[in-house]
């Protein structure tokens, strides 16, 4: 399984983007994935964002982005989207995609066997 997160750049403050995660690499069924999103911010740990469920059943955020981004699958696509609204500095980081074939609702980078390589988000203020 290889995971490849896109969708990063520079945005000013109060904007949106939409991150995207794309699975590849053999024949799997993605939509059975648990999948992930974490971010690290400059000088800070890895912290979760959101993550969902096999087959999009269910989503779990941190309070510190509930509300304000959205996470979806399309299954068709093997595609992942964390699409992200009014954006904060505070929201400045790398953002990484993790998937893991257990298939449950997990916050935890440990419940995670599979990473992309990351995306850098910056907002400006």
């Amino acid at each position: 399984v290889q995971l490849q997160a896109s969708g990063g750049g520079l945005v000013q403050a109060g904007g949106s983007l939409r991150l995207s995660c794309a699975a590849s690499g053999g024949s799997f069924n993605f939509n059975r994935h648990a999948v992930g999103w974490f971010r690290q911010g400059p000088g800070k740990e890895r912290e979760f964002v959101a993550a969902t469920s096999r087959f999009g059943t269910a989503t779990y955020y941190a309070a510190s982005v509930k509300g304000q981004f959205t996470v979806s699958r399309d299954g068709a696509k093997r595609m992942v989207y964390l699409q992200m609204n009014s954006l904060e500095p505070e929201d400045t980081a790398v953002y990484y995609c993790a998937s893991d074939p257990k298939g449950g609702l997990y916050s935890h980078a440990r419940e995670y066997e599979y990473w992309g390589q990351g995306t850098q988000v910056t907002v400006s203020s």
